[in-house]
């Protein structure tokens, strides 16, 4: 049996509770304050005979255990009722993300990270049991996305992507091959691929050597060439970008040295379009690889539990007002005279 929580995020208003409380005790200790300047505090108790000093600590108490009871609720609680081992077949694949400022050119509508973005998440919708993951590079390579079958995270992964996500400048799209490389599961031997999207300009290293490299392990490398081959400028912070001369810097598909990489890669290079952005053929010529069975540990079920949580807050808000501010004028063992 394991608990999850739908929506974490929600914990941080449980900050609030000891803060009710601590607010609470503060007016109280203020209150205490002006009485003793009228007077005597046992005097003046005694003349407000109805006014209840302990009920207000009950009621506090109780609006605090209720406003608790409801952020739980908030946060979704889910308790998994099975876990199970869910086998798979498929490939695996890894997309390699360009996302150096040239990226920001605008031969494609918006311009060709958000083109390229939108047919990544096309291509997510399409899959089925195969795993993805997601390589973005610029003068360095991270993973944006560890291999998973996760598709509503994958989406969500893609959509944080800008140019910014890689803080070094730069092309080195060799480095984002070998990241890819190493981000594969251990279960892939066979159906790998490695898609790399970018315009190819500015490259820093050797790809055409860390293609060959992949080859070398059984896996295909396909590239997808983004841009024009005449250049377009970039646009940044409303102007174009300019260098150091104040020229307006101009960024071209360096198409040549994507037919090496896909070359020494076993692939194929495709040059990416308006309507067809080039995803759909690779992804084609992948599925008639040998699927690859995949043994993960899964929750089939989860149950939600929130609907106990908000009904223990609504009773405690309840008890909370009917217990009232005033003191019962009837004891239990008041005598009849």
């Amino acid at each position: 049996m394991s608990y999850y929580f739908a929506q974490p995020q929600y914990f941080w208003l449980l900050l609030l509770v000891p803060l009710l409380l601590v607010g609470y005790g503060l007016v109280r200790a203020g209150q205490r304050r002006r009485i003793r300047k009228l007077g005597d505090e046992a005097l003046v108790r005694e003349l407000m005979p109805s006014r209840s000093v302990s009920k207000g600590w009950v009621r506090m108490v109780l609006y605090a255990l209720a406003f608790f009871c409801f952020v739980i609720g908030l946060a979704r609680p889910l308790i998994g009722a099975k876990l199970q081992e869910r086998k798979t077949k498929g490939a695996e694949v890894m997309i390699v993300l360009d996302v150096f400022n040239s990226m920001l050119a605008q031969d494609y509508s918006p311009n060709r990270l958000e083109r390229a973005k939108l047919s990544i998440s096309r291509l997510v919708d399409k899959l089925k049991d195969d795993r993805i993951g997601m390589v973005v590079f610029a003068g360095r390579a991270f993973v944006q996305l560890p291999i998973t079958t996760d598709y509503v995270s994958a989406k969500m992964f893609l959509s944080s992507i800008s140019t910014e996500s890689v803080p070094v400048q730069g092309t080195a799209i060799g480095d984002a091959i070998h990241t890819a490389i190493r981000s594969f599961s251990a279960q892939s031997e066979k159906s790998r691929a490695i898609i790399v999207i970018t315009d190819g300009e500015n490259h820093e290293d050797d790809p055409v050597a860390a293609a060959k490299d992949a080859a070398d392990m059984g896996i295909i490398v396909y590239t997808i060439g983004v841009g024009s081959t005449q250049g377009q400028p970039i646009p940044m912070g409303g102007e174009l970008l300019k260098d150091r001369n104040g020229e307006i810097v101009v960024t071209r598909l360096d198409e040549e040295t994507l037919q090496e990489i896909a070359r020494a890669g076993g692939g194929a290079y495709v040059h990416a379009g308006n309507d067809e952005f080039g995803l759909n053929p690779i992804i084609e010529d992948i599925r008639r690889m040998e699927d690859e069975e995949f043994t993960s540990q899964v929750f089939e079920e989860y149950e939600e539990q929130y609907m106990y949580f908000f009904g223990a807050a609504l009773l405690l808000f309840v008890i909370e007002m009917l217990i009232g501010r005033r003191r019962s004028r009837k004891h239990l063992f008041d005598k009849k005279i």
